[in-house]
């Protein structure tokens, strides 16, 4: 079946932490090294373009005040999920970004959410994706699989759970990306054979991106539903999305990657 042609964007809400405090002190992925030096200021000047990005595509953008000692907050979208007035923080796997949970529960609450605390391990956005009206959600490595219920309940939604099986594909953001209501592109060598059957009967259009793609993060992206804004190095599934009707726009981020992070992993979106 033909894809078609014609794509419709929506108007965003974004909400970002700038990476003041980046760097990459511990290791808790495999992307993760601690004797890489990191350009702190050149962090910055990656991120602020992924925000100016954001801003010309008409999208609104919030700011979250970073952290001093949690060097991994400028990765925003593990901070949760928010759907329709409704909020989960997120409570990590890793004693290393505990404090960060308190950091965005504070900013939800500011903004008139009452945000939830599961009683099991969740990294929001991160594992967790909003597809119309499904929850696509991941575990394997971080999110623990009892948290989907929880998340499920809070927000009032169903949910769909994906195994991942590769530790590099950590989080389902890194393996799997939601271009529309109707549309993910995803890798499949990144889950189980079983969730791999599962999308593709969902979703018998979804893009399957190739290995080079997959390893330059080029699933961790964010779409308004004709744009699509992944990392540059990424050249073979932005050929895939032209392909399909969507408009990709190439930001590197090469500095961030070096935490295990990228486009998607520095937004959080509010689902209105």
């Amino acid at each position: 079946m033909p894809f078609p042609v014609t794509r419709t964007p929506r108007i965003r809400y974004y909400v970002m932490t700038p990476p003041t405090f980046f760097a990459v002190e511990y290791a808790i992925n495999p992307w993760m090294d601690p004797t890489t030096t990191v350009d702190t200021h050149r962090a910055l000047d990656q991120w602020e373009a992924l925000r100016r990005t954001y801003k010309e595509l008409g999208h609104t953008v919030e700011l979250v005040e970073p952290v001093a000692g949690l060097p991994d907050m400028v990765y925003a979208a593990n901070g949760g999920v928010l759907v329709e007035g409704h909020a989960v923080v997120a409570r990590f796997a890793y004693p290393q970004r505990a404090a960060e949970s308190d950091a965005y529960a504070e900013w939800m609450s500011r903004h008139g959410y009452t945000p939830v605390r599961t009683d099991h391990v969740n990294e929001g956005q991160g594992d967790i994706l909003v597809a119309g009206r499904l929850l696509l959600a991941g575990y394997g490595f971080r999110t623990d699989i009892r948290a989907h219920e929880e998340i499920a309940a809070a927000l009032d939604m169903p949910v769909v759970s994906l195994r991942l099986v590769d530790p590099r594909f950590y989080h389902l953001d890194t393996a799997l990306a939601v271009l529309d209501d109707r549309t993910v592109a995803f890798y499949p060598p990144a889950f189980d054979a079983p969730s791999c059957d599962r999308l593709r009967a969902l979703y018998p259009d979804a893009i399957e991106v190739a290995d080079a793609d997959a390893h330059a993060f080029g699933l961790n992206a964010v779409s308004d539903g004709l744009h699509v804004v992944l990392p540059a190095a990424a050249t073979g599934f932005a050929a895939q999305l032209r392909a399909a009707g969507f408009d990709p726009i190439g930001v590197e981020l090469s500095e961030l990657l070096k935490g295990g992070g990228s486009v998607k992993c520095c937004t959080l979106e509010v689902h209105s």
